[in-house]
């Protein structure tokens, strides 16, 4: 039999020492690549990201946030930049508002509209959540606080629903599915309040209660949790943004603008006391001889003073000098900073707010134009997009509940069935006859066309006779900007839900009638 060493030519030593040889070689390369993980570990240490990682955990803690949403407050109310950038984005979700309506109307069996229009027109509902002036504070909440609480009260009787706000400094951590930290059971309510005693006096009193995530509905649903009640009847919708995988809260969006705010204040303020200094000194004289000390008394002395003359040393005001006198303005030209020179800083602001620098500054710069600005503002309309899409599904699950809610109440204004679902543990409504459920949300284009292009548009669509007369009239109204269009649209509606012109006369309304099989005279 041949030896492989012998095949080859190879000495059984040689072999050996070139195993040696090599695996000397993998141990060398080993330790190098040992060392650049290790160099890279330290650099990443050297940078201090072993100190951010560290501070976020400590930051974004239940006490961190409440520090945060605090300091967020302040400077969206005491920053001019961050005011401006917060209201852009408040202009941008909401300043062109919503129309929301549901499928099913007064045509339908069942006017799961009329539900809906209630609880979107009540006044309290108006003025906590539905509401202008809500839509305007709660996208303020979510830039400073970076989330918003909801509860729902519903009365048991009628299944009418009041959406109320809770502040964020009163949730306490919430209880989530063991097996599923993603999905909230309770919120745990920490607050004070000023009670009556019986003697006519005043109190404050410490309050607890547990309220449960909105369509959390338990086969077991216990009155008491850790000895304080459990508020079945006003289940929470919990809204935050800027969360990352695994967060209980979001942060606000005016966070990451903070540092860079408070650095373009400063540079504003140094920038304004060195033009202040400069200001001190307008003209340099140069004077030889006995005359100096003389010139040097009269200029220096403040514009408020008065000359020997009885004549105020303003500005402006004639300087008469000898020949042997010099009078020349001081140069500036090394000792001054430009005020653009910060725009930098704005621009770390308006990248933390998501709006271009060009809109929070209201100027397109020394080389921008109209097109530079437009193209900019391209990026922040989608993210404000993205933003208006957190709030339509915040409506959508709150509406869900109000459907939901007048259909279990023994008085409600809809009938259906409620079921548990024993997978999910989550309510299911169905609506007798099976009505359409589906709430659409129509927001205002973003984009800055004329209106009477969209007019145009929607006059072609309409001579088609594809589109029914009250979606045309609905969209008019949409572009147009008129208020309540539910409710003018319901003037245009008869009894039946039928279309009725009001163009049209009274003689071929009753002609139209009786083609239908109706009654004319009703009509009329």
């Amino acid at each position: 039999m041949t030896r492989v060493g012998e095949a080859v030519g190879l000495r059984p030593t040689a072999i050996v020492e070139q195993a040696v040889a090599r695996a000397n070689a993998a141990e060398s390369l080993l330790e190098v690549l040992t060392e650049s993980l290790a160099d890279l570990e330290l650099q990443l240490d050297d940078t201090g990201w072993d100190r951010i990682i560290a501070g976020s955990r400590e930051q974004f803690s239940r006490a961190g946030l409440t520090r945060s949403a605090e300091a967020c407050r302040v400077m969206a109310v005491a920053h001019p930049l961050v005011k401006r950038g917060v209201n852009l984005r408040i202009a941008y979700v909401w300043g062109s508002g919503v129309q929301i309506t549901a499928r099913a109307g007064a045509d339908e069996t069942q006017d799961v509209n009329a539900v809906v229009q209630a609880f979107l027109d009540d006044d309290g509902n108006q003025g906590a959540y539905t509401g202008d002036q809500a839509h305007e504070r709660l996208e303020r909440s979510v830039a400073t606080d970076g989330n918003v609480f909801i509860a729902h009260f519903t009365n048991p009787r009628t299944g009418f629903v009041q959406a109320r706000r809770i502040p964020f400094a009163e949730i306490a951590d919430p209880i989530t599915n063991p097996d599923d930290a993603s999905e909230a059971w309770y919120y745990r309510r920490e607050w004070s309040a000023t009670v009556v005693r019986n003697d006519g006096t005043t109190a404050t009193q410490m309050l607890q209660a547990y309220y449960p995530a909105l369509g959390y509905w338990p086969a077991t649903r216990p009155k008491q949790l850790n000895g304080a009640p459990v508020m079945w009847d006003a289940p929470v919708l919990h809204v935050k943004v800027n969360d990352l995988d695994g967060w209980d809260f979001g942060i606000g969006d005016v966070y990451a603008a903070l540092p860079w705010a408070r650095l373009y204040r400063d540079f504003l303020a140094d920038w304004a006391t060195l033009v202040k200094s400069l200001s001190q000194y307008a003209w340099r004289a140069t004077s030889k001889g006995s005359k100096a000390q003389a010139l040097r008394q009269k200029l220096t002395r403040r514009p408020a003073e008065t000359a020997p003359d009885g004549n105020p040393n303003n500005v402006g005001a004639t300087a008469v000098m000898g020949n042997d006198v010099t009078l020349e303005a001081i140069p500036k030209t090394g000792a001054t900073v430009d005020s653009d020179s910060g725009r930098p800083l704005a621009a770390m602001i308006a990248a933390g707010l998501g709006i271009a620098v060009t809109v929070l500054l209201a100027d397109p710069g020394q080389t921008g134009a109209r097109a530079v600005a437009e193209t900019l503002d391209r990026p922040t309309e989608l993210e404000m997009g993205m933003r208006r899409s957190v709030w339509e599904d915040a409506y959508r699950r709150s509406l869900a509940y109000v459907i939901t809610a007048a259909v279990r109440a023994p008085q409600g204004p809809l009938s259906g069935t409620v079921l548990r679902d024993t997978d999910t543990g989550r309510m299911v409504t169905t609506l007798t006859g099976d009505v359409d459920q589906t709430v659409e949300f129509d927001w205002p284009s973003m984009d800055d066309l004329p209106v009477d292009q969209f007019v145009k548009a929607i006059v072609e669509a309409d001579g088609t006779s594809k589109i029914p007369p009250e979606v045309t009239a609905r969209l008019l109204m949409q572009v147009l900007g008129v208020k309540d269009v539910d409710d003018i649209l319901e003037s245009m509606l008869d009894d039946q839900g039928n279309w009725v012109d009001p163009m049209l006369s009274a003689g071929q309304a009753a002609i139209d009638a009786f083609r239908r099989g109706e009654d004319p005279a009703q009509v009329l």
